[in-house]
């Protein structure tokens, strides 16, 4: 960032910036206001069952994806992929009606309006998908994707790690509500407004460097494309079945992601910085399979470490099991936000990133977190936690026995 300032390429720099406000920002909200948040109105202040939360998240991730996908097939067949300015205006309208969902949810007050909202959010989150990741082939060279996508981890995973000790629905709403308002002028003015470099970034699509994925030059096939989305899948849907668990257990939050020390949360925070930058290093220089491997293969450490630590019935957390969650957090992550991009043209990245983002990820998280949900009634947190490992393991093993049976022929990515 330092050398395209020094080069005075500045609508360069306002682009990758604007991105990497726009996506953390956008990442912070629903990492914190609606996965964690929605689950706390409807439990503590609804009082609904555990089975009616986990259906209604259910229903809130089956409303996402398929509005992501249609959203993402109806800006493919527009071309919308290649207007900027339009993007720009949807990306406008989606943070005025998330700003008033997030401000009217606080009159939300019984299951049929928690419904009713739930159909907001979703209108909201299903569009954005295709919307948001499509303004990647405008802002982003492809060579910069990694470190991006770097950016946009690190900051919200730290602001999330480190600034929200108190995790409640109040709390989330109250943050999530500044964040959306103080970001709405600014989204309006370039949206809206004409200017020399917001000419000049409605173009750089038209640029081989922004238009041409990295996998796309090397010949992306669709059974690569879809071996994508089965990893990404996998890895949300791990992730959150394993820490939407740990989330209710007090040992391993209050000494961990909910301390009251600071200097904890400080440190977990670092770790995800850390780890974020790692992988923006290791997604620009590798191919994903290692990558894809060093995740599956973290989360199994990860969760086997707290079976053990289950097992001996230990009276105070440790610091390395949540440092290699957020280390498998971060690495994956960085994947997500570059990836899809990356198999992708100005003219496909609508659908691909739809599918990526929405099914990949939406689908995954919801699926689990209602999973996680139901299970805490059913099964003890030891087992939970062995099913968990289990899923990490099967995955990471038979990603290393299709690389290792693939590696006589040219590894496409």
């Amino acid at each position: 960032m330092l050398g395209i300032l020094k080069s005075r390429n500045y609508p360069l720099f306002v682009g990758i910036s604007l991105f990497v406000g726009m996506m953390s920002a956008g990442y912070y909200y629903n990492l914190t206001f609606v996965q964690l948040g929605l689950e706390d109105l409807g439990t503590r202040l609804l009082g609904l069952s555990a089975a009616a939360v986990a259906r209604d998240m259910a229903l809130l991730s089956l409303l996402t994806c398929a509005i992501a996908l249609s959203a993402g097939r109806w800006m493919t067949r527009q071309g919308w992929g290649r207007n900027f300015r339009r993007k720009l205006q949807i990306s406008f309208g989606i943070i005025v009606l998330q700003s008033g969902l997030t401000f009217i949810s606080a009159w939300v007050n019984s299951e049929i309006a928690f419904l009713f909202w739930l159909l907001g959010i979703s209108l909201a989150l299903g569009v954005g998908v295709p919307v948001m990741f499509s303004l990647t082939t405008d802002l982003v060279p492809v060579r910069w994707r990694g470190w991006a996508a770097a950016l946009i981890t690190a900051l919200s995973y730290f602001a999330a790690a480190a600034f929200s000790g108190e995790w409640r629905f109040e709390t989330f709403r109250q943050i999530s509500l500044l964040l959306l308002l103080a970001g709405l002028p600014v989204i309006s003015l370039l949206a809206f407004l004409r200017h020399p470099w917001l000419d000049a970034l409605a173009t750089q699509h038209l640029r081989p460097n922004f238009a041409i994925g990295r996998y796309v030059r090397r010949g992306v096939s669709p059974r690569q494309f879809f071996g994508f989305l089965i990893a990404m899948f996998g890895i949300y849907f791990v992730d959150s079945l394993g820490f939407l668990r740990l989330l209710k257990t007090p040992l391993y939050m209050e000494s961990a992601w909910q301390s009251p020390d600071i200097d904890i949360r400080l440190f977990i925070a670092i770790t995800h910085v850390i780890g974020a930058m790692a992988a923006g290093a290791l997604y620009t220089s590798l191919s994903l399979r290692p990558l894809f491997l060093w995740v599956f293969g973290i989360f199994a450490l990860t969760h086997l470490q707290y079976s053990f630590h289950i097992r001996v019935g230990a009276e105070s957390g440790v610091l390395s099991m949540p440092m290699l969650y957020a280390l498998a957090v971060s690495l994956y992550t960085v994947l997500n936000f570059a990836i899809w991009a990356d198999v992708s043209t100005p003219d496909t990245i609508p659908f691909n990133a739809a599918l990526g983002v929405a099914f990949s990820g939406w689908t995954a998280t919801f699926l689990s977190t209602s999973l996680a949900i139901a299970w805490g009634e059913q099964l003890s947190l030891e087992r939970h936690i062995q099913v968990v490992d289990s899923l990490a393991m099967l995955f990471f093993l038979a990603l290393l026995i299709f690389t290792f049976l693939t590696n006589h022929k040219k590894d496409a990515v």
